[in-house]
């Protein structure tokens, strides 16, 4: 579970510090801490990205315990559908648009593609450890370790 924690907080912190970098260079028109005014919220910046970064902490780690049984499916499958479903999602909500072919347009390219990096990150850490340890009695010695050979 500790690995689980690790892998959130790093995740979340990492998406953080992408989301600062697109609004900054202007990849997204949106600002990451914008449902601050939208929801009449009277706190400082750095407690908003406190509180995005542990709603994108808890989000990371559902993400992480749900998805480490998958191992059979590749990483890149999970990590490239449930990154572009959640980013469109996102987007989705943020610019409030209808359901029709132009809104695509509006989409940020960068956005989708730091979501799925984090997606992917999460998702394939979350396989490997599960992999190891489902299977850590194959990697085990068949002589004692004080044994000389």
């Amino acid at each position: 579970m500790s690995l689980a924690i690790i892998t959130s907080i790093v995740s979340a912190v990492g998406f953080s510090c992408f989301l600062k970098f697109l609004y900054y260079f202007s990849f997204i028109s949106w600002h990451p801490i914008g449902f601050v005014k939208k929801w009449d919220l009277t706190i400082a910046p750095f407690t908003a990205w406190l509180l995005l970064g542990l709603v994108l902490f808890l989000l990371f780690l559902l993400l992480y315990i749900v998805l480490q049984y998958a191992w059979r499916v590749p990483a890149f499958f999970t990590s490239f559908i449930i990154g572009l479903a959640f980013a469109f999602l996102a987007e989705w909500v943020i610019y409030d648009l209808p359901a029709e072919k132009e809104s695509f347009k509006k989409l940020s390219i960068p956005f989708i593609v730091v979501t799925i990096t984090v997606c992917r990150f999460v998702i394939e850490t979350a396989q490997f450890h599960y992999y190891s340890r489902k299977f850590a009695h194959r990697n085990k010695l068949m002589y004692k370790n004080t044994m000389i050979k």
